[in-house]
C-alpha cells in the first residue's frame, strides 16, 4: 500500500451529475484530518457525470482519482476495479446519489484504527440505515431481501444493502469475485474467518435523479446471487490452517 493513504474512499456512479459535486466537497470536509484518496469510477455514464468530476479534478481536488468505463458494467466490478486501484490500507465504500453520508466514516475509522494485523482484528464494518430515507417500495424489498439472506447466511447483518462500509483492502482481494459479489461482503469476509461489526449510519433522501443499482426489476437475480454465496459457504474448507515442516 502506498504509504502516504490510509483510507481509499470508492465510489461507483453511473449517471449521478449534480449528485457527484456535493459528495466529493462532503468527503473532503469528513476525512480533512487524514491521509485519504477518492476513486470515483464512471461506470458509463451518459449524462454529465464525467465533465462534473473532471471539473472537480481541475479545480484542485488533488486527493480524486477518476476511473471510466465505457459502458456499464454494474456496481461490484466498478468497486473491483477501484479496489485494484486503491492505494489504501482501508477501503470506504459510498453510494455515488449522496444517500450515504461521508461523515460516518470517521466513527467507522475510529473502530478499527489501530487493529492491523492483530488477532481478531476487524476486517469489516458493515453501515446499518437505522432511518431508511426510501421510497416504500425499496424498503419492503429491502427487508425481504435481508430477511432472506439473514436466514440463509447467518450473517448477523442487518443491512448489507447499505453502500457505506469500511473493508480491510487486503481481506476484499482474498475474495471471489461475481457480479452482485457488493451484496453479500460481510458473509464472504467471515468465510474466510474475518470479523465484521455493525455500526449505525446516517441515510438521506436522493439530491437528484433516480436509482440506478438495486432497482426491484433485481430482484430475481439477487436470488440466484444468495444461493451461490449459500452453496459456496458450505463448500468452503478454510477451518484448518496450513503449517510448514522445516527440514
Amino acid at each position: 500500500m502506498h504509504d502516504n493513504v490510509y483510507v481509499s474512499v470508492l465510489i461507483p456512479a453511473r449517471n449521478e451529475a449534480g449528485n457527484l459535486a456535493p459528495l466529493l466537497e462532503e468527503v473532503r470536509t469528513a476525512l480533512a484530518g487524514e491521509a485519504y484518496e477518492v476513486i470515483v469510477v464512471d461506470d458509463g455514464s451518459t449524462d454529465g457525470s464525467a465533465s462534473e468530476l473532471r471539473a472537480l479534478k481541475s479545480a484542485g481536488f488533488t486527493q480524486l482519482r477518476i476511473l471510466s468505463h465505457p459502458r456499464s458494467l454494474g456496481q461490484s466490478t466498478s468497486l473491483y476495479h477501484a479496489v485494484l486501484a486503491a492505494r489504501g490500507h482501508w477501503l470506504a465504500t459510498l453510494d455515488g446519489d449522496g444517500q450515504n453520508d461521508p461523515a460516518d466514516i470517521p466513527g467507522m475509522l475510529a473502530l478499527v484504527r489501530g487493529t492491523e494485523g492483530r488477532p481478531g482484528g476487524i476486517k469489516l464494518v458493515a453501515g446499518h440505515r437505522v432511518n431508511r430515507r426510501d421510497t416504500a417500495s425499496k424498503r419492503w424489498a429491502s427487508r425481504l431481501a435481508n430477511g432472506l439472506r439473514s436466514r440463509l447466511l447467518k450473517d448477523a447483518t442487518p443491512d448489507t444493502g447499505c453502500g457505506l462500509k469500511l473493508i480491510e483492502r487486503e481481506a476484499f482481494l482474498r475474495l471471489p469475485y461475481f457480479d452482485h459479489m457488493h451484496r453479500f461482503l460481510p458473509a464472504l469476509i467471515q468465510r474466510h474467518h474475518g470479523r465484521t461489526v455493525v455500526h449505525p449510519v446516517n441515510h438521506r433522501p436522493r439530491r437528484t435523479g433516480t436509482s440506478k443499482y438495486g432497482n426491484l426489476d433485481r430482484a430475481l437475480v439477487g436470488i440466484l446471487d444468495l444461493f451461490g454465496v449459500w452453496w459456496l459457504i458450505k463448500r468452503t474448507r478454510l477451518d484448518a490452517v496450513a503449517t510448514e515442516t522445516e527440514g
